[in-house]
């Protein structure tokens, strides 16, 4: 543990830090300006975090309105970074950090990085985004902080991400899922088996991803792959992390950032295991606090000690989003439902794609997806691969005959309709062919519309 003192702080000494910093923070905020009075105007000074609820809830859309930084509640002359969100759901987020802030935000990311194995001295690759993203430099605060030494590479440039790898010999990676990915094929491209690389572990995070992509990910890297849980609005990376040990289930760093797992409809808390949405309060959060904020994460928090010294509460992975959902023919589905039967069939690779097709009255699901090994059978027809030259070998991946491909998406297929209880259609297409994100977010879910077609080299 980084440490320990907080990480296996008794539950009830925990409750009562957090009571405390969560008055202080209302004591402060009710004046500050009008945003948090117009929240906390009905708010005892002596809440407590029994009696949180007496707090209204906000989420994104109270806080565009507050764009770009009406909301601050430290004068500018304190403020020393500012991040925002992607605005993919709308408009960006804007968010604001004093030094004690960015003290915390290392402090946090350190403990995600001591969870993973790292200490003074370890390599760790970081290929996160850097910039207004909080990923990059929120991890590379934390390796910092712990007397790490860091790569700060960033996103994109995979051929000399992959050299860097190679020379340097890093112990932990860091970016997203997607990218990581993305490094596994580069890798297996150049030859190199997962066992001849040095990674140890991975923490991959910034967007959702399942438990059988964290099989392939493993595998393909031979590492340990790790989650890690944040949000702009909160801190950034480092609200909650996974460790070896932690049965796939992350720490929420309770003492800075206070969750509560709702009713996404009535608002009510629910059980222990239950899943709900996940809504934070920032403890110790100067320049731009949020009290009981919406993220619209799906997951379940378990609040009982397991045993490895940790006291902090789990939660489980995101099991999706609310507004993530796609309703076809009257069935809720997330994307990493459909993500968890597509890489758990040993044929399908990690490049993927949900389109949903809107040309006609009643949407429907269409998969893209590529081959995960090589295939010596008949070269691939066109729009499914490249064809190898004589006496060459395809490249894993790169495609499989007409008629495999064919039999693969219909046995995916089969198994997203028993899991799903609602039919897709699965098109096997050849490696290479699914556009690759090497910076950012990788997208999942596209829309397909009479006017828009978002993949016009394999969609007709």
């Amino acid at each position: 543990m980084f440490d320990r003192f907080a990480e296996s702080m008794p539950v009830e000494e925990r409750r009562s830090l957090q009571t405390e910093r969560l008055r202080s923070q209302v004591r402060r905020l009710k004046g500050v300006n009008d945003f948090y009075a117009r929240q906390l105007s009905d708010v005892d000074e002596d809440v407590s975090i029994d009696d949180l609820g007496a707090i209204p809830t906000i989420s994104k859309p109270d806080l565009w309105d507050q764009y770009p930084l009406k909301a601050i509640a430290v004068p500018r002359s304190e403020l020393r970074r500012i991040h925002a969100t992607s605005g993919t759901s709308g408009r960006p987020t804007i968010v604001a950090y004093t030094e004690n802030d960015l003290d915390v935000f290392r402090q946090v990311n350190a403990r995600v990085l001591a969870g993973a194995g790292a200490g003074p001295g370890t390599m760790v690759h970081n290929g996160y985004g850097y910039g207004l993203f909080t990923g990059g430099l929120g991890l590379h605060g934390g390796a910092e902080a712990l007397g790490a030494n860091v790569v700060p590479i960033s996103g994109g440039q995979t051929t000399r991400q992959v050299q860097l790898i190679l020379d340097l010999e890093p112990e932990i990676l860091v970016c997203t899922p997607s990218y990581a990915a993305t490094l596994a094929d580069a890798l297996a491209a150049l030859g190199v088996a997962p066992q001849d690389n040095s990674l140890k572990a991975g923490i991959f995070g910034a967007e959702p991803w399942s438990e059988s992509m964290r099989t392939q990910l493993s595998a393909r890297l031979g590492l340990t792959a790790l989650d890690i849980y944040g949000l702009c609005e909160v801190v950034g990376p480092g609200v909650a992390f996974e460790t070896a040990e932690s049965d796939h289930k992350l720490y929420v760093n309770e003492d800075h950032f206070y969750v509560e797992c709702l009713d996404p409809e009535t608002g009510r808390e629910v059980a222990d295991g239950e899943v709900g949405e996940l809504v934070f309060t920032t403890l110790t959060k100067e320049a731009l606090p949020v009290l009981r904020y919406r993220t619209g994460d799906l997951a379940a928090l378990y609040r009982e000690p397991d045993g490895t010294g940790r006291t902090l509460v789990r939660m489980s992975r995101i099991l999706g989003r609310r507004d993530d959902m796609i309703v076809i023919r009257g069935v809720n589905v997330y994307p990493s439902e459909i993500e968890a039967v597509l890489l758990g069939d040993e044929g399908i690779g990690t490049s993927y794609a949900i389109v949903i097709d809107q040309r006609a009255e009643m949407p429907s699901v269409l998969v893209l997806a590529e081959p995960a090994v090589d295939d010596l059978g008949e070269a691939p027809d066109e729009g499914l691969g490249r064809e190898a030259t004589d006496g060459q070998r395809r490249r894993p991946g790169d495609g499989l005959g007409r008629e495999p491909a064919d039999a693969l998406g219909k046995t995916v297929a089969a198994a997203l309709k028993d899991r799903l209880g609602v039919s897709c259609s699965v098109r096997v297409v050849g490696g290479g062919q699914i556009p690759r994100i090497e910076i950012g977010k990788a997208v999942r879910v596209h829309t397909w519309t009479t006017e828009h077609n978002p993949f016009p080299a394999l969609l007709r």
